[in-house]
C-alpha cells in the first residue's frame, strides 16, 4: 500500500484534533515553521496542508496573524415532520431553526411562472411543459448565507389562489400555506447526497471555490398521495446539522 502524502497526514492530524474539540473554535494553529519542524517536511507541503484544511470549512487564514479554527455556529435541522402544525413561533421551519440556534433567520427570494421540464414533472407527477411556480431562496443565519433551495409547485394546486406567490401571503412555509387553501400535506420525502459545492454555489454560500462540500436534500411534499411541491435544498456541512427522528413501531 503506497503511504500516505505528508499533506494529507499533516490535514489528517489537524482535523481529528478540530473534530476532537482538541483545537476549539477560534484557536489558532500552529505557525507553519512549527509544522514543518514537528512533521520535517517543507513550506509547500505545510501550505498544502493548510489548503485542505481550508477547502474543508475547518480553518481560516487572518492576514498577519496565522491560521485559525473556523467558528461557525451551527443550526439543527430537525426532521421528521419537524412539528409544523404543533410547534408554537414561526411556521418556517428555517425560521424555528435559527430562533431555536438564537440566531435570526431571513431570506431573500425570486419566484416566477414557468413550465416543468422533464425532472420537475417527474417529480410533481405531471407533465413536461405544464405550468409550475418556481422560487429560489437564500437564507441567512446570524448575518451569514447558511442555505440555498430551488422549489417548485404546480400551479394546477396553487395557482389562482391566495398563495400562488409562495411569499405574496400571510401564511409561511409549504404546510402552513397548503392548509390555507385546504390542501392537507401528510407526508414528505427527503432524499440526501453530498458533492463538492459548484462555483454558483460557492459564491452564494461563500464558500471556499475548491473542496468544500454540501449536502443537497431533494425533498418533497404530498397530500393524499399527490405532490404538491418540491425543492432541492443545499446545506454546507460545516454550517448544519441534520437530526431525524423515527417512529418504532
Amino acid at each position: 500500500m503506497p503511504e500516505t502524502p505528508a499533506y494529507l497526514r499533516i490535514a489528517g492530524d489537524l482535523r481529528t484534533a478540530i473534530l476532537s474539540g482538541d483545537l476549539a473554535p477560534d484557536t489558532k494553529l500552529p505557525s507553519e515553521t512549527k509544522l514543518m519542524g514537528q512533521y520535517g517536511v517543507s513550506r509547500t507541503v505545510v501550505k498544502w496542508a493548510l489548503s485542505v484544511l481550508k477547502g474543508d470549512g475547518l480553518v481560516v487564514g487572518r492576514r498577519g496573524s496565522g491560521t485559525f479554527v473556523r467558528s461557525v455556529p451551527r443550526l439543527v435541522r430537525h426532521s421528521h415532520g419537524r412539528g409544523q402544525r404543533t410547534q408554537t413561533g414561526p411556521t418556517s421551519p428555517f425560521a424555528r431553526d435559527a430562533e431555536h440556534a438564537g440566531q435570526e433567520g431571513t431570506w431573500r427570494h425570486e419566484s416566477h411562472r414557468v413550465t416543468a421540464d422533464a425532472d420537475v414533472a417527474r417529480r410533481l407527477d405531471i407533465r413536461a411543459g405544464d405550468p409550475v411556480m418556481a422560487t429560489r431562496y437564500v437564507f441567512t443565519a446570524g448575518g451569514q448565507p447558511i442555505q440555498l433551495s430551488h422549489s417548485w409547485e404546480p400551479l394546477a394546486v396553487t395557482g389562482g389562489t391566495s398563495v400562488e406567490w409562495p411569499e405574496g401571503g400571510a401564511a409561511v412555509g409549504v404546510v402552513a400555506r397548503m392548509d390555507a387553501i385546504g390542501v392537507r400535506v401528510d407526508e414528505t420525502v427527503e432524499r440526501i447526497t453530498a458533492r463538492p459545492a459548484i462555483e454558483v454555489e460557492a459564491q452564494e454560500l461563500q464558500l471556499p471555490l475548491r473542496g468544500q462540500f454540501v449536502f443537497v436534500i431533494q425533498r418533497t411534499y404530498y397530500a393524499a398521495g399527490r405532490p404538491v411541491e418540491t425543492a432541492d435544498i443545499t446545506i454546507p456541512g460545516d454550517r448544519y446539522e441534520l437530526v431525524y427522528r423515527f417512529p418504532i413501531d
